[in-house]
């Protein structure tokens, strides 16, 4: 294996424009079959299942925010529009029901602070497991000691919440909020008005910020310097967006879930959206990787077998290594031995083999 380079090596383009067109269409070729020769498809039905663990307890620490700011109802009411504008209506028959229990549960104090520690604590499962599809992606072995890697698991996915509960703050507070600054300073409904129009493009750049951070700092990788705006986010966005209309499309039009599942129609439906929304992340995520061979390839460092970016940390990887090696050599004695002893040098000593003779 060729030496691991600097992730700041200067021969590699840093501009988009730098790189090269056969180099394009390189990433664009690899991209599709490291997707495919990673088995994405399974890594994210894991991240699908962290994912339903962490959305209701986010729901009730969302729920319960709202409330402390008095916007409980109203709120509600505007999470459900904006869920049903881009979920199946059968999806919606679904949750309802949950939104409406949760708006209406006494002490939303007490519910955000449970709600909020029980989101961190399973929010970071699903990081944990995003982290493990990056190592494969990146071909990198776990090599962060658990010690350091929950705390860092925890602060990723503190930041990511706090990000994502900005922009449905965002979403659901900001037209009072905006009405009264403009009745303040005397622009009235037209503060609104451009607020309602302006505040797109500030949640598009929240959500690629969130799957940049996600995409830079949860993979046992140094990359390169941070970018806000991270190409393979942008085409993530862009997949899920396109493939939610199509698959609104599909189960309105030509989908048989309500004949085939009855009441659970709507559960499957969701499950199937998270693992697509899971899948246009992880493409993403193969994007980003694939650049950054092609970076490194234009660049004339040997990364066609592997991208060559250093690991974070090698700690939990070379200890596991070595208790591997060591299994290699009882399991050598034991084989050398036929069963007497698992002391490798007891079975290569002589007389330690058996008189059947020994395959070395």
């Amino acid at each position: 294996m060729s030496e691991r380079h600097d992730p700041e090596h200067p021969d590699k383009p840093d501009s988009p424009t730098d790189i090269r067109k056969p180099s394009w269409t390189y990433v664009l070729r690899k991209t599709v079959r490291e997707f495919i020769r990673d088995d994405c498809t399974t890594l994210a039905a894991g991240l699908t299942y962290y994912a339903v663990l962490s959305l209701f307890p986010a729901l009730i620490a969302l729920v319960s925010i709202l409330s402390l700011v008095g916007q409980d109802e109203q709120g509600t009411s505007q999470i459900e529009t904006m869920l049903g504008d881009v979920l199946p209506a059968s999806t919606m028959d679904t949750l309802e029901p949950v939104l409406q229990s949760l708006t209406s549960a006494p002490a939303p104090g007490i519910g955000l602070v449970i709600g909020l520690l029980t989101a961190l604590w399973t929010a970071s499962n699903y990081v944990t497991g995003f982290a493990k599809a990056m190592n494969k992606i990146y071909e990198v072995p776990e090599g962060r000691p658990i010690w350091k890697l929950r705390p860092w698991t925890y602060l990723l996915t503190l930041v990511l919440l706090l990000l994502v509960a900005a922009a449905i703050v965002i979403l659901v507070v900001s037209g009072p909020v905006a009405q009264t600054v403009g009745d303040t300073i005397g622009l009235g409904s037209a503060a609104v008005t451009v607020w309602n129009i302006a505040k797109w493009p500030v949640l598009v750049v929240i959500v690629i910020v969130i799957i940049a951070l996600l995409y830079y700092a949860a993979p046992n990788i140094k990359q390169p310097k941070f970018r806000w705006i991270s190409m393979g986010a942008v085409i993530a966005i862009v997949v899920a967006a396109l493939a939610t209309v199509g698959f609104g499309f599909y189960v309105s039009r030509f989908s048989s879930y309500n004949e085939t599942y009855g009441a659970l129609a709507g559960v499957i439906i969701f499950l199937l959206w998270l693992w697509i929304m899971n899948l246009a992340l992880l493409f993403g995520a193969e994007f980003d990787a694939e650049l950054e061979r092609g970076r490194q390839l234009q660049a004339g460092i040997e990364a066609e077998e592997q991208i060559q970016l250093p690991a974070r940390d090698t700690t939990a990887s070379d200890k596991k290594a070595e208790q591997h090696r060591e299994d290699v050599e009882r399991g050598r004695a034991l084989r050398r031995s036929h069963g007497r002893t698992q002391d490798e040098g007891a079975a290569a000593a002589p007389g330690g083999r058996h008189s059947r003779g020994d395959d070395d």
